[in-house]
């Protein structure tokens, strides 16, 4: 090789190499706002035509050792309305409270920083019965363009860890936003004895929402685990948007609001998510958020 062919080569290495540290640095320049809005983007045509009778889109994932759900929505309220109502711990209470399995729910700490679930069955039952997860809730960003906050506990039940509920938004118009969910938690050799007895017996036939082959024309559904954390993640999706949707109304009629709102919600996906009858969930729930309400009374007087 000669000395000019030599040169020549080791120009289009010199320019590779510019060329490469540009799209890195342009990469780790990208903000959290900017890779959601760029999702979004991306999504734009799927939220346009949903399945979901409603602009949503999720999906799931497993690993050895991991599940988790995420769905990605428009949302008809404004950023500044949604970012304000989200930010703080009480109010999630208001919100997990809706999910069928949270039996109580209270916000600790001085001031609060830390969320006491207790989570049980699908139909009523005392609190003590239940098990109680200790969620930190981190405020991660708050900018006029941009949200995320986390829930994170260490362990849960059956031998479940590391939980994680973490919600992001970004503004889309004067009236619209985009948020993500995403729900996780880790796993090991118990949870995975419990979770495949429980889907040998009250579980079996449940399904979840991603379609993975079709037959005859009709969509075949994802079932085992992935099945369990997709019907999570939107009965807690759907908890967030029926709260957003409730504080239109007079302070007095929001939890009934919230209430119908989340199983009428739920009730668009039958196949899915139906548990129970609505009078049977408005009463446990009235119940639950009474005991619940006369908890916190009790520890401020106290």
């Amino acid at each position: 090789m000669n000395l000019t062919s030599r040169l020549l080569r080791a120009g289009r290495l010199l320019t590779t190499a510019w060329l490469l540290a540009a799209v890195f640095c342009s990469w780790a320049a990208a903000s959290p706002a900017d890779a959601l809005r760029a999702r979004h983007a991306a999504l734009a045509e799927e939220l346009a035509h949903t399945a979901f009778q409603q602009p949503i889109h999720l999906e799931s994932s497993q690993t050895p050792s991991e599940l988790k759900g995420e769905v990605f929505a428009i949302i008809e309220h404004p950023f500044d309305m949604l970012s304000g109502a989200l930010q703080g711990e009480r109010q999630w209470c208001d919100i997990l409270i809706l999910h069928l399995n949270v039996k109580h729910c209270r916000a600790v700490g001085a001031p609060a920083s830390m969320i006491e679930l207790s989570v049980g069955k699908k139909h009523d039952q005392p609190v003590d019965e239940a098990y109680r997860l200790n969620f930190n809730y981190q405020l991660v960003a708050s900018a006029p363009d941009y949200l995320k906050l986390q829930l994170s506990a260490g362990e849960g039940p059956m031998g479940t860890r590391d939980y994680r509920i973490v919600v992001e938004a970004i503004p889309i118009d004067a009236h619209h936003s985009f948020m993500h969910m995403s729900y996780a938690y880790g796993y090991g050799f118990a949870a995975r004895m419990a979770m495949q007895a429980y889907l040998g017996t009250v579980g079996s036939g449940k399904v979840g929402f991603s379609v993975v082959d079709r037959r005859g024309g009709q969509p075949v559904y994802v079932d085992n685990v992935r099945g369990v954390v997709e019907r999570n993640t939107m009965r807690y999706y759907l908890a967030i948007d029926a709260y957003l949707d409730s504080l239109s109304a007079p302070p007095q009629d929001r939890q009934e609001r919230r209430l119908r709102g989340w199983f009428a919600a739920t009730e668009r996906y039958p196949r899915q998510l139906h548990e129970m009858e609505q009078a049977d969930y408005l009463a446990m729930k009235r119940k639950e958020i009474a005991r619940q309400q006369a908890d916190m009374q009790t520890a401020k007087t106290g």
